[in-house]
C-alpha cells in the first residue's frame, strides 16, 4: 500500500472513530469499536485487538476487545511483543515476529505485528492494542505514528 493511502485511510479511521466515540467514558465500548474500525478499515489487519492489564494480576495482560482469529487469553508483562510493549511503554513495530525473542505464537499465521502501548488521562497503563498481519513487513513509521495518536486521542482524555 502507497504512504499516500495509508495516511488517506488513518484519517478516515481517525474522523470516524473520534466521532462515533465522542463522550464514551466505557473502556471496554471504546476498545471493542477502535478494534472494529481499524479491522475493517485496512486489508492488512489479520487481527486488532487489545490486551488490558488485568486488575487481579498486575504482572498479567488478559485478552480484551479484538476481531480476529482466537487470541491468546494471557500474557505475561515483558513476554512477547505485547508484553514487552506493557513493559517499556514504547511501540513494538516487528518486520517479522518469527525472529523477536520469545514471540508468542497465538496464531501460527501471523507474521508481522505492531503493538501499542495505551495508556489513561493519568499516565497509567491500561491495555496494549495488538495488531498483526500475515504478511512480512507489514507496519511502518506511518502505522507507529498513526496508531500512538490514535490511542492518545482516543483513550487518554
Amino acid at each position: 500500500m502507497q504512504a499516500d493511502q495509508k495516511k488517506a485511510l488513518y484519517e478516515e479511521a481517525t474522523k470516524e472513530l473520534v466521532s462515533i466515540t465522542e463522550g464514551e467514558t466505557n473502556v471496554t465500548a471504546l476498545m471493542a469499536t477502535v478494534s472494529c474500525i481499524l479491522s475493517e478499515k485496512f486489508d492488512y489487519y489479520f487481527w486488532t485487538g487489545f490486551y488490558v492489564v488485568d486488575p487481579n494480576k498486575q504482572n498479567e495482560l488478559v485478552v480484551g476487545p479484538y476481531q480476529g482469529t482466537l487470541g491468546c487469553l494471557r500474557i505475561p508483562i515483558g513476554r512477547g511483543v505485547c508484553g514487552t510493549a506493557a513493559s517499556t511503554l514504547e511501540t513494538q513495530l516487528v518486520a517479522d515476529v518469527h525472529a523477536f525473542p520469545g514471540h508468542i505464537a497465538c496464531d501460527s499465521r501471523s507474521n508481522s505485528e505492531i503493538v501499542v502501548p495505551v495508556v489513561n488521562a493519568d499516565g497509567q497503563l491500561i491495555a496494549v492494542l495488538d495488531v498483526d498481519s500475515v504478511e512480512l513487513n507489514s507496519f511502518d513509521e506511518i502505522d507507529r505514528v498513526e496508531l500512538e495518536t490514535l490511542m492518545q486521542r482516543i483513550f487518554a482524555q
